[in-house]
């Protein structure tokens, strides 16, 4: 089994052109393995790891309820905003300019058979970033994601949201972690259906200026760690 990531930096990219190349990607790796279940033949799989940023969206998961969109399509139209109803796990959540937004699309035979494995080394590599960047974060039981304050519920405040798809124990989708967005946007949603949470990002905690640029660096030194992979281009 090969551990060989090719890794992608595909910048600030559309919403719907990249979902489509994830779809692509995971298609051609499900595909490959139900051939050879069913024929016996010995289809290599190819795992991929996207890093991008999307102009601004607000994206719907399968089990999500689309009331927690708070504004209408005109509203929409005015902020520049698009939305989309997906095929991922969790509810609604936004992404921009300047949020680190993660695709691992990963044939999860070649590393582990564990989704929830998978969920924690996601929220692991972005705890372990934030660690690297002076900001102590962690998990709240029940929820998914990456918190900060996380030891008082009352105060936890998001600043990573996760929501994948696995078939065939291949992934696509995957996080999206605040760096320095524009938080306005999620005052329009009910961020993955939690009424009682705020949302922050890596600037509004550090008060500074943030390099995405360092993000990236942190994040895929940590992904490659923790999933013991090779990073291919």
């Amino acid at each position: 089994m090969s551990k060989a990531v090719s890794f992608h930096d595909l910048g600030l990219i559309e919403y719907e052109t990249c979902w489509n190349h994830q779809e692509a990607l995971f298609k051609e790796n499900v595909e490959a393995k139900l051939r050879n279940r069913k024929f016996g033949e010995h289809n290599p799989t190819h795992n991929h790891l996207l890093f991008c940023e999307h102009p601004h969206v607000y994206t719907l998961g399968k089990s999500g309820n689309a009331e927690n969109l708070l504004i209408n399509e005109l509203a929409l139209q005015d902020k520049k905003a698009t939305f989309f109803k997906i095929d991922r796990g969790g509810d609604i959540t936004y992404h921009g300019p300047g949020q680190l937004v993660v695709y691992p699309i990963l044939d999860l035979d070649h590393f582990f058979t564990d989704i929830h494995k998978y969920l924690r080394f996601l929220e692991e590599a972005v705890i372990l970033t934030l660690k690297d960047l002076g900001i102590d974060s962690g998990r709240i039981e029940g929820l998914t994601g990456v918190w900060v304050d996380h030891h008082d519920e009352n105060a936890a405040k998001k600043i990573c949201a996760l929501g994948v798809r696995c078939s065939r124990w291949v992934t696509m989708h995957g996080l999206a972690l605040n760096v320095n967005p524009d938080l306005n946007y999620f005052k329009d949603i009910i961020p993955c259906g939690i009424t009682d949470k705020a949302v922050t990002s890596i600037q509004a905690e550090l008060t500074e200026p943030i390099s995405i640029t360092h993000v990236k660096e942190l994040m895929l030194k940590h992904l490659k760690n923790l999933f013991d992979f090779e990073i291919i281009t």
